[in-house]
């Protein structure tokens, strides 16, 4: 196997045109990663907002989820 010497202005070429081909071939890719991260922040912002530091009783937890789940039926 032979050694391939690449300068530093080549090799950003490449990556570039590289990142660019991913970007337009394959946006799925992409689209996902961007969604998730979403997500992720949401549920970061959710968790931050509901932090009280007042904790509930699991029973009356579990009564509450039960009354929602059945009075959405």
């Amino acid at each position: 196997m032979e050694t391939i010497t690449v300068s530093a202005d080549e090799l950003k070429k490449l990556m570039r045109e590289a990142f660019v081909d991913v970007l337009t071939e394959r946006k799925d890719l992409i689209e996902g990663a961007v969604i998730e991260a979403i997500q992720d922040i949401g549920l970061a912002m959710a968790m931050e907002e509901g932090r009280t530091g007042e904790y509930v009783d699991a029973d009356e937890f579990e009564l509450k989820l039960e009354g929602k789940i059945k009075g959405s039926k």
